[in-house]
């Protein structure tokens, strides 16, 4: 055989371009339903094995922070508030016991100053009627006398004190210038009745405590009479408002108010209603 002779090729044909495109156009096909069947399958397919990164979510939590903040300040707030109020609520209550106390210390202040006021209102009222009743009883005692001579001293105002007389004169006129007190017992201080029953205690006698029952306490005797150591009285027997010792020469001492004290006078100074005698 010569060597060029023909020799037949061993490559495929070509195929036709329309039988190529009816292939390609079937397999096409036939993956499209695949597709189809996958996605209308059920939902136990295989497990998806990716893991899907989901985006950071920061707004809301900076949000829920911020609102957590602004309560937090907000009950600051509300303890600092009521902080406050409790200390002037106690500050009020301070001041309202202070003014409180201090209305009550005035309201005895004043009580104490009218109390003062009107003890000197009826000592002053005292020493008027006093006076009035001097004035009274002095007319009538002059003109029963039918002379000049119950004016004058007593006859017995010279004479002389003795024994407890003497004594009792002694103690009267060495509280001269000591201070009346109402109720007053000394040692330095005296009401009327105080001296005299003071007096006559340093003799061993025990009067009665008051000068309505001082006035009672002895014999009557006349002012014309007086001894020393006599008891003077003003008013009336039993209801006697004052007393006091006579010590002779026409003189007595007492302690007649707050204003003089314990004095030794004259019987024409403060003239007297009547005497008794207890020595």
């Amino acid at each position: 055989m010569s060597h060029t002779a023909h020799i037949p090729s061993h490559r495929k044909p070509r195929q036709r371009a329309s039988k190529s495109a009816l292939r390609a156009g079937v397999a096409g096909g036939v993956l499209s339903t695949i597709a189809v069947a996958g996605a209308a399958g059920p939902a136990q397919a295989e497990p998806v094995t990716q893991t899907i990164e989901m985006p950071t979510i920061t707004t809301g939590l900076s949000t829920a922070v911020a609102a957590s903040a602004q309560a937090t300040q907000q009950v600051a707030l509300d303890l600092e508030t009521r902080a406050y109020e409790d200390a002037a609520a106690e500050s009020a209550a301070k001041k309202a016991k202070k003014a409180q106390a201090e209305a009550v210390r005035k309201a005895e202040a004043k009580k104490k100053a009218e109390a003062k006021a009107k003890a000197e209102a009826a000592e002053r009222a005292e020493r008027a009627s006093r006076t009035a009743e001097r004035t009274t009883l002095s007319a009538p005692a002059a003109s029963s006398s039918g002379n000049s001579s119950s004016a004058s001293a007593p006859s017995s105002s010279s004479s002389a004190a003795t024994g407890s007389a003497a004594a009792i004169v002694a103690f009267a006129k060495a509280q001269v210038g000591d201070a009346y007190v109402s109720g007053g017992t000394g040692p330095n201080a005296w009401d009327c009745s105080g001296l005299v029953q003071a007096a006559y205690r340093t003799v061993g006698v025990d009067l009665p405590r008051v000068s309505q029952s001082q006035s009672t306490a002895g014999t009557p005797v006349s002012l014309d009479n007086l001894q020393p150591g006599d008891i003077l009285y003003w008013g009336g027997a039993g209801s006697a408002y004052h007393v006091a010792i006579y010590v002779g020469g026409g003189e007595f001492v007492g302690a007649q108010n707050s204003s003089t004290g314990t004095v030794q006078r004259s019987l024409d100074y403060d003239r007297p209603t009547g005497a008794v005698r207890v020595l």
